[in-house]
């Protein structure tokens, strides 16, 4: 990955992409650096992704709360002020909002296994 310089992030100054899923919509805001993708992600009420995702990511639930749902069929619960971390190809997850949720989600090539 190249250096970074210091910078900061106006999230005012980015629009949000919507993105529908199964249920409900997703609205994404992206700072695309070199390999590094930053985002802050809102899931509306009644969100259901409408795919099973096998990124890598670091994700920070900011407010709210939402489900992650792994293939395996286990249901993880995160709230304000939690996390989870995988790398590529290490799990097949989709998320779930009842009532929203508003997400810091950091992923890129650093998080690929095979590096």
């Amino acid at each position: 990955m190249n250096a970074i310089p210091f910078q900061t992030i106006d999230w005012n100054s980015i629009d949000k992409v919507e993105y529908k899923g199964e249920t409900g919509v997703a609205y994404w805001q992206t700072l695309q650096l070199d390999q590094l993708r930053i985002r802050i992600v809102e899931y509306s009420e009644d969100y259901l992704a409408d795919h099973w995702c096998e990124k890598g990511h670091l994700v920070y639930c900011l407010e709210g709360e939402f489900v992650s749902e792994l293939k395996t069929g286990e249901l993880i619960a995160l709230s304000k002020g939690m996390s989870y971390v995988v790398s590529d190809a290490m799990s097949n997850h989709r998320s779930i909002s009842e009532k929203g949720v508003k997400l810091l989600i950091v992923d890129g090539d650093f998080l690929n296994s095979k590096h």
